[in-house]
């Protein structure tokens, strides 16, 4: 089958696109990947056997994709691309990579008749909310996560398929929209065997002279890391070598929040970094976090960073937002502290450090988990199923 995937963003760098594609190409599909440029990339390459094409876009089309659902302008402009690249590559089924695009996708397979299946990458509807621009004049007066999610109700009924990824994540949508479950696959984020199989059985490194804290990821105020940071005046008088380390975009609020609590020497901020260093990171590192906020986006995904740091053999210790809690307390891979409360995760993090045994264990349960059972050549099934049956 002739896939078109539809991403409105730049490609590479986007794991999950990535993985999918390659995934389909291995069961005897192709797969043609729409994606958008702002430089001088050439428009058409072929990367690991996914046939990209790209389409040149600016700034202004950026900033009216935020608007996509307040004025229709953005969707009108993707629709005579994507229509333009369905039928270059004669496209016999489409994958739409979430919902910004949507609309257009589905203006342009209007005639076609084709197939579409929408891949739910997160609630956007929900996360919105979080976004800082839209707290500011004029945003939050053009720009209503409301009318978004009426918009999303209305294509995951209109498609053939959705896909989302987690359980949690179908039975909030299936409750919310009233769909039939089984019009709906759950493929999670997961890693790819590349990333912990040539690690092997990895030595520590014996001259590291810290208690390593790793957080990796966007450092966004919802991403609970102002918890951490304001756990470290605490743990330092317990921990005189604790060390919290941000591998990130760097948060000047955190940053002055580090400096206001006296623990700018506790918290290293290292910047965003390739992810061929998160390996390194991780294996120098005695505790991982994922100290997200609660709210119902956070609660029905999954950070892709847990599985990182699980097939690497690390104890984590994560909030208590819903699909998270449920996968570590399931697998026993950490421990969980509620969303938010400095108090708790301090003191998890103490029992952790008092515990090398218990690090141990928890470290190993992950790593058995993901290795065999959570692996994306596993996990990837259901989306390989959809297409050889669609």
């Amino acid at each position: 089958m002739r896939i078109g995937m539809i991403l409105d963003k730049t490609f590479p760098p986007d794991p999950r696109v990535h993985n999918e594609a390659i995934e389909l190409i291995k069961s005897g599909h192709e797969v043609f990947l729409f994606c958008l440029t702002y430089s001088n990339q050439p428009l058409k390459e072929v990367i690991d056997g996914i046939q990209v094409k790209r389409y040149k876009s600016n700034t202004l089309e950026y900033k009216l994709s935020a608007l996509a659902y307040t004025i229709p302008l953005y969707s009108i402009l993707m629709k005579k691309k994507i229509t333009h690249f369905l039928d270059e590559f004669s496209i016999e089924a489409v994958h739409i990579h979430d919902m910004v695009v949507a609309e257009a996708v589905l203006n342009a397979c209007k005639k076609k008749k084709l197939p579409v299946v929408l891949d739910l990458h997160e609630n956007r509807p929900q996360i919105m909310k979080f976004y800082p621009h839209l707290k500011k004049f004029p945003q939050n007066v053009l720009i209503s996560p409301k009318k978004w999610q009426k918009k999303e109700e209305k294509f995951v009924k209109t498609v053939d398929n959705i896909i989302v990824v987690t359980e949690e994540a179908k039975e909030e949508v299936c409750k919310r929209t009233k769909i039939n479950p089984d019009k709906v696959v759950v493929v999670p984020n997961t890693v790819r065997k590349s990333f912990f199989g040539e690690q092997g059985n990895f030595e520590e490194n014996s001259e590291r002279d810290t208690f390593n804290l790793l957080y990796i990821g966007d450092t966004g105020e919802r991403r609970g890391l102002a918890t951490a940071i304001k756990s470290l005046p605490a743990l330092k008088k317990e921990i005189d070598n604790i060390q919290l380390v941000i591998v990130g975009s760097v948060n000047v609020e955190l940053k002055k929040l580090s400096e206001e609590l006296k623990v700018e020497e506790q918290v290293s901020f290292e910047g965003w970094q390739e992810e061929t260093t998160f390996p390194k990171y991780i294996k120098h590192s005695d505790v991982c976090l994922s100290p997200l906020h609660r709210n119902l986006h956070h609660d029905t995904t999954h950070a892709n960073k847990l599985f990182q740091y699980m097939s690497l053999r690390k104890p984590l210790l994560v909030s208590d937002v819903t699909a998270q809690k449920n996968i570590v307390e399931k697998v026993n891979a950490g421990l969980v502290h509620e969303a938010k409360n400095v108090e708790d995760f301090t003191n998890k993090v103490l029992r952790l450090y008092k515990d090398e045994l218990l690090r141990k264990e928890l470290g190993e349960n992950g790593e058995a988990f993901i290795r065999n059972e959570f692996t994306w050549d596993k996990t990837s099934k259901g989306l390989v199923n959809l297409y050889n049956n669609l």
